[in-house]
């Protein structure tokens, strides 16, 4: 029987897309190697679920619809750039939230409860932390490292501009050579109708 890889996601409007790629360009200078996400790839995750059946799909999305319906729409301000785990030692490179923080946290916690209440799905031990992924890092070498630490210092408070939260998008993500792309299953409106 056919799995899906999903995940749940918010996507950003095309004024974030267009900020990323200019800090990209800014941190690309170095000799590091870096995978960077292709701007249509951007995306906020709130939740990974791995290898779903396919047949389960449907039921997965209307639950994070009922979820997505018990929240208002928001707006999401990104600023400043940063690294996992720390920026002494880049593995991934992201844009921070700056202003909707707290909207975020009730999202993504009403759409982790109720896959994990409904549909028996695992919660992550480690605490949300919103954040747009725009690389990750394979190999830094001494003076890439230093390079791209330096950088990320320097737009430390990179503006990247704002979202308009009014909707949750349940994706499938197919991975090839040529890097991953993602299909939506499903768009659920905020503060919509409850399925």
């Amino acid at each position: 029987m056919a799995r899906l890889r999903t995940f749940v996601a918010l996507e950003l409007s095309g004024g974030v897309k267009s900020r990323a790629r200019v800090l990209v360009d800014r941190l690309r200078v170095t000799d590091a190697t870096i995978n960077w996400v292709q701007p249509e790839n951007m995306h906020l995750t709130l939740k990974f679920l791995g290898d779903v059946q396919e047949t389960d799909t449907p039921e997965v999305c209307r639950c994070v619809a009922r979820a997505a319906a018990k929240v208002e729409p928001f707006e999401i301000l990104f600023r400043g750039a940063g690294a996992f785990p720390s920026v002494g030692h880049p593995r991934t490179l992201w844009i921070g939230v700056e202003e909707g923080t707290e909207y975020l946290l009730e999202l993504q916690s009403a759409i982790e409860e109720a896959l994990h209440k409904d549909l028996g799905f695992g919660k992550e031990f480690r605490r949300f932390q919103p954040h747009l992924t725009i690389g990750r890092v394979k190999h830094s070498g001494s003076d890439g490292g230093r390079r791209l630490q330096e950088l990320i210092t320097q737009n430390a408070e990179f503006d990247a501009n704002l979202s308009v939260v009014d909707e949750v998008v349940t994706f499938a993500s197919f991975l090839s050579r040529e890097g991953p792309t993602y299909q939506a299953l499903d768009h659920a409106p905020l503060a919509g109708e409850a399925y």
